[in-house]
């Protein structure tokens, strides 16, 4: 059975967040005309509150980098990248030198000023080829469009990682959940990927015993649900935040994301970079113009030109929705 094939029947899914068919994307970069192809190992991972790429690299980095050489001899690629956080980078560069001695991959080192949307797999593209980083319109996608405009594929960190145990046969339909906030035990688990919120944190000890809420897929855009909540699956990035009610603010924890997405904002599109602003700014009103907020957060989710300004409204919207009526 060739890679592509154990790919398909293990149900592969994108583990960046997005959760797309692995086995769809190299099928359309491997359908792709053009003379040369490309795969990018994106290690990015600037969303607060998700670690498991780094404590991938750090425990598992021969995996990775098996997985990605799997790609490139899969697509006959001219060449690989694992694009790295810049504070992975200082832990692990010369650990992750010594694997890829040898191999056709190079260590690009994600700029410090690149910021969350870096991450962005058409920024970290346009981050590799020397380009302005911020988004790319899309269509092209990268598939058929992507590094010097040829077709690239563009995996997490986590994704290569399985697509190695897939290959030799050790894949367990296991996750990376990453756990933070008010719990005891913060830090990165493998356990099975279709577990509940409350399994999760059970499982690891962490399921709290006072009134709380959690932030799931990242403490940025995630999305935020009461404890009544918690029987869907973790989904997107398998991140799990857990947060008292009464340690934290409704007021200051919308401030903090507020202040996040109007510093990380790259400016490219007018919805984002004047809508976060006014939305900060009717926020830290001495009275909330609810009207006002509502309209800037719908117009954030319409015309924002990437998920930057649109992944905003998810934890303001989810905590509004979810949370704020226990607090009244």
């Amino acid at each position: 059975m060739d890679l592509l094939s154990k790919i398909k029947q293990a149900k592969l899914v994108g583990r960046g967040g997005a959760c797309f068919s692995v086995a769809k994307k190299w099928s359309a970069v491997k359908n792709a005309a053009g003379e040369k192809k490309y795969v990018v190992a994106n290690a990015a991972e600037g969303e607060p509150g998700v670690l498991k790429d780094g404590y991938i690299l750090e425990h598992h980095a021969d995996r990775v980098i098996d997985g990605m050489k799997l790609a490139i001899d899969f697509f006959k690629a001219e060449k690989g990248y694992l694009y790295l956080n810049h504070a992975y980078a200082k832990k692990l560069n010369k650990k992750l030198a010594l694997l890829i001695k040898g191999l056709p991959i190079e260590i690009f080192i994600k700029p410090i000023g690149a910021g969350y949307i870096g991450g962005e797999e058409s920024a970290v593209l346009n981050a590799i080829t020397g380009k302005r980083i911020e988004p790319r319109l899309k269509p092209p996608f990268p598939v058929t469009s992507g590094l010097w405009d040829s077709p690239t594929l563009v995996n997490n960190v986590e994704t290569f990682y399985n697509v190695s145990l897939v290959n030799s046969g050790e894949y367990k339909n296991n996750r990376f959940y990453t756990i933070t906030g008010d719990c005891p035990n913060e830090g990165v688990y493998e356990l099975p990927d279709n577990l509940t919120i409350a399994q999760v944190l059970k499982k690891t000890k962490n399921y709290p015993k006072f009134s709380f809420f959690v932030q799931v897929g990242g403490n940025a855009a995630g999305e935020v649900l009461n404890s009544k909540q918690l029987k869907c699956e973790v989904c997107g990035a398998a991140s799990v935040a857990v947060f008292s009610l009464a340690k934290n603010n409704f007021k200051t924890t919308v401030k903090n994301w507020l202040n996040f997405y109007s510093n990380e904002s790259c400016g490219q599109c007018t919805a984002c970079r004047e809508g976060v602003y006014r939305l900060r700014e009717a926020w830290l009103a001495e009275k909330t113009d609810w009207p006002l907020v509502n309209e800037l957060l719908d117009n954030l989710s319409d015309a924002s030109f990437c998920a930057l300004g649109s992944g905003l409204t998810i934890p303001i919207k989810s905590l509004i929705s979810n949370v704020y009526p226990q607090k009244k």
